[in-house]
C-alpha cells in the first residue's frame, strides 16, 4: 500500500522558512571582510566636487599592485565593482595599465574598457600603446576607431605620436595623411612630438616631400626631430640630402652618426662610410656592425674581419655578418673556426648563427659538426623556425644521412616550398629517385604548390637516377598543369639526363629548340655528355660553340682533349694543348676535401708522419708508371694498324 503525500503551499512556505533559519545561524555575525586584518578603507581627502579622492593607499589598488594573475585579477575586480572604485578615473586607470603591462592581456583590457562610463585619452593610449608593444598595429587602429572615436574620447598630445607610429607600422599613407589632418583640425601641428611622429611616419611611407615641409614649419627642432629627418632620407636612399642636414645640424648624437654611415652602406659608398667612422667621437657596437655589414654587401673579407678583430665589444648580430660573409664566400673552414671561438667567448649563437654554420657543414659534410649543432638546438631548448628547420635537414640531406633529415621534415611543424624542395634534392642527389617522385607527390597532396625550383630538384632527380621517361613526364607537367616556363636551369637537367642516357641527337636537338639564348651551362652538360659517351663528332660541335661563348675558359678544351684522348686521336690532343699553352689558359688544380681533425685542413701533407708519406708517394709514383705504360701500349697498337 503506498502513501502519497501532498504539500500544500503553507506547507512549502514553512519548509523554505526553516531552511533560511537555518543558514543564517551559519553566517559571521559581523560581515565578511576582502582581506584578513584590513580595516575598512576611509576617504580623507576629496575634490573640488567633494567627493572623495582614491590614491595607491587604497587597499584594493594595492592588492590589484602586486596582483599577478587573471584570476587574482578578476576576483579584484569583483571588489572594484562591488566598492563603486570601477569608477573613479584613477582606479580604471591603474587597471588598464597593469593589463596592458604586468598580465599582458590586451583583449581583457578592452573589455575593461567597454564598461567604464567616461572614459579618458590616457586610458586609450594605454591600450593602443600595448597593441603596438604587441606588434598588433591594426588592432591599435581598430581601437582607435571603434573604441575611441566611438565613445568621442578627446585626445591630447600623446594620442597623435601613438597613431603615427601606428600608420608608419602598416605603412599606411592614407591613413596618415587622416590623421595629419586631424591633428590640425584639433590643433596640435605645432608640438613638437607630435611633429616628429609626422615625420617618420612620411618618411618610412616614402613621402620623403612631405617629410621635409613638417620639417621646415616647425618652429623648433630638437635632436630627435634632426634624426628623424635625417633617417628619413637614409630609409629612402637619398644620401646627399641627408649628409646636407648632417653637416648643417648643430649636434650630433651617437644616433646621428650611425644613420649615415648606414646610408652609406646602403648604396655601397664604403669609401665616404670609412670616412664618417673615422671621424666618429665615440663608436658603438652599433657602429662597428654598420662598416662589417657594408663591407661584407661588397665582398670585401679582409676589412671585414679587420673591423671585427678590432672591435671591443661584440654582439650576437656581429658574429652573425662575419659567419654569413664566410658562407657567402664559400670560405666554409673560416665559418667554423670563427663559430668554434664564437661559442667559446660569451656570445650565445641564435637562429641566425646556426643556419649559417649549418649551411657550411652540408657543403663540406661535415656531419659530426652538424650533430653536435642538433644536440646543441635541442640542449638549449631552442624552438627552431622553418628557416632552421629546412637549414638542419638540407644539411642531413647533402650528408647523405636521409633518415636523419625525413626525421627532422617529419617533426616539423610548419613546412614550407624549400623544406618539401630540399626533401626531394637530398633523395635525388643519392640516386633514390622513386622516394624523390613519392614526396612530390606527397607535396601536391598537402597542398604547397611547387614552384620552379621544384621542378629542378625533381628533374635532378631523374638525372642522377637515368629516368628519361620520368624526366620528360614532369617537364611537361610543369609546363601543362603547373603553368611554369622552363628556364635554363630546367633545360640543363634535361639536356644533362638525355646526355647522360646516350641520346645526344635529342639533347642537340633540345638545345637548338631553346626559346632563349642557351648558355654555357646548356652547351656544357651536353659537351660533357658527349665526353662520357666519346662522341667526338658532335662534341667537337658543341666544343667550338662554347669557345666563342667563353673564351677564357678553359674546360672546353679538356673535356674535347678527353674524348680525342679517348678515340686514341693523340695529335688532336697534342694541338689542343698547344692552343691552350698559347693563349695561357690553365686548368683548376682538381682538389677533394678530407676532415683529418675536427675541422676541414688545407695542410694535410705538412701534418701527415714521413711513414705516410712514403706510402703515398710510392702509390703515386705506380700509378704514374701504369699510366705511361697503357699509353705506349695504345700508341703500337695504333702503329700496326
Amino acid at each position: 500500500m503506498s502513501v502519497r503525500l501532498k504539500f500544500t503551499k503553507t506547507t512549502e512556505a514553512s519548509l523554505s522558512l526553516d531552511k533560511f533559519i537555518k543558514s543564517q545561524k551559519n553566517l559571521p555575525k559581523t560581515p565578511p571582510k576582502l582581506w584578513a586584518n584590513e580595516p575598512k578603507p576611509k576617504f580623507t581627502d576629496t575634490d573640488n566636487q567633494r567627493l572623495p579622492i582614491v590614491d595607491l593607499s587604497h587597499p584594493i589598488l594595492q592588492k590589484l599592485e602586486s596582483c599577478s594573475t587573471v584570476k587574482e585579477f578578476h576576483q579584484i575586480h569583483t571588489q572594484l565593482l562591488v566598492s563603486g572604485l570601477s569608477q573613479y578615473s584613477f582606479a580604471t586607470s591603474r587597471v588598464l595599465k597593469k593589463l596592458c603591462t604586468s598580465l599582458s592581456s590586451v583583449s581583457l583590457s578592452v573589455l575593461f574598457f567597454d564598461g567604464i562610463q567616461e572614459p579618458d585619452a590616457f586610458m586609450c593610449n594605454t591600450i593602443m600603446k600595448s597593441f603596438l608593444m604587441l606588434n598588433d598595429p591594426f588592432g591599435a587602429l581598430s581601437f582607435y576607431y571603434e573604441k575611441m572615436m566611438a565613445k568621442f574620447v578627446e585626445f591630447n598630445h600623446y594620442t597623435f605620436p601613438l597613431l603615427g607610429k601606428v600608420c608608419a607600422e602598416i605603412r599606411s599613407l592614407r591613413e596618415g595623411k587622416k590623421v595629419h589632418a586631424r591633428i590640425v583640425k584639433c590643433g596640435f601641428e605645432l608640438d613638437l612630438f607630435v611633429r616628429n611622429s609626422l615625420i617618420h611616419m612620411y618618411s618610412v611611407c616614402g613621402e620623403v616631400l612631405d617629410a621635409r615641409k613638417v620639417f621646415e614649419d616647425g618652429p623648433v627642432w630638437d635632436l630627435v626631430t634632426w634624426n628623424s629627418m635625417i633617417d628619413g632620407y637614409v630609409k629612402n636612399r637619398e644620401v646627399g640630402f641627408a649628409r646636407e642636414l648632417f653637416d648643417f645640424m648643430p649636434e650630433r648624437d651617437i644616433f646621428t652618426w650611425n644613420s649615415m654611415i648606414s646610408g652609406y652602406v646602403d648604396v655601397g659608398d664604403m669609401e665616404a662610410a670609412n670616412g664618417l667612422f673615422d671621424l666618429m667621437p665615440f663608436r658603438d657596437v652599433v657602429s662597428w656592425n654598420c662598416m662589417i655589414d657594408g663591407y661584407a654587401k661588397i665582398g670585401n673579407v679582409t676589412s671585414a674581419r679587420n673591423c671585427f678583430d678590432r672591435m671591443s665589444m661584440r654582439n650576437v648580430v656581429s658574429w652573425n655578418i662575419l659567419l654569413a660573409l664566410y658562407v657567402r664566400c664559400k670560405d666554409y673552414c673560416e665559418c667554423l673556426r670563427l663559430f668554434d671561438r664564437m661559442i667559446r667567448g660569451d656570445a650565445r649563437p641564435n637562429e641566425a648563427s646556426l643556419m649559417s654554420v649549418l649551411t657550411a657543414c652540408a657543403n663540406m659534410g661535415a656531419i659530426d659538426i652538424g650533430q653536435w649543432i642538433h644536440s646543441y638546438i635541442q640542449k638549449c631548448r631552442i624552438k627552431p623556425d622553418v628557416l632552421l628547420s629546412t637549414s638542419l635537414l638540407t644539411m642531413y640531406a647533402k650528408c647523405g644521412v636521409m633518415d636523419l633529415a625525413r626525421n627532422v621534415f617529419d617533426n616539423m611543424t610548419e613546412k614550407n616550398v624549400v623544406s618539401w624542395n630540399s626533401m626531394i634534392m637530398g633523395y635525388g642527389m643519392h640516386g633514390q629517385g622513386e622516394k624523390a617522385f613519392e614526396m612530390f607527390m606527397e607535396m601536391e597532396k598537402r597542398r604547397p604548390t611547387p614552384n620552379d625550383a621544384t621542378f629542378i630538384c625533381v628533374l635532378s632527380a631523374c638525372t642522377h637516377a637515368g629516368m628519361v621517361l620520368e624526366g620528360w613526364w614532369y617537364f611537361d607537367l610543369m609546363q601543362r598543369i603547373y603553368k611554369i616556363e622552363p628556364k635554363v636551369e630546367h633545360y640543363g637537367c634535361m639536356v644533362d639526363l638525355l646526355g647522360r642516357a646516350g641520346l645526344m641527337r635529342d639533347s642537340e636537338e633540345l638545345v637548338s629548340k631553346l626559346p632563349m639564348e642557351a648558355g654555357p651551362a646548356l652547351w656544357g652538360a651536353l659537351l660533357s655528355a658527349c665526353s662520357t659517351h666519346s662522341n667526338s663528332e658532335l662534341g667537337k660541335i658543341v666544343a667550338e660553340h662554347l669557345m666563342e661563348l667563353e673564351p677564357r675558359d678553359p674546360g672546353p678544351y679538356v673535356l674535347l682533349s678527353n674524348i680525342y684522348a679517348s678515340e686514341g686521336k693523340w695529335d688532336e690532343v697534342e694541338n689542343l694543348r698547344r692552343i691552350m699553352k698559347e693563349k695561357e689558359l690553365e686548368k683548376a688544380v682538381g682538389s677533394s676535401l678530407v676532415h683529418p681533425g675536427e675541422f676541414a685542413s688545407e695542410s694535410i701533407v705538412e701534418n701527415c708522419p714521413p711513414h705516410r708519406k712514403c706510402i703515398v708517394y710510392s702509390m703515386l709514383g705506380e700509378i704514374g708508371a701504369q699510366m705511361k705504360m697503357c699509353r705506349r701500349d695504345v700508341a703500337s697498337q695504333i702503329s700496326m694498324q
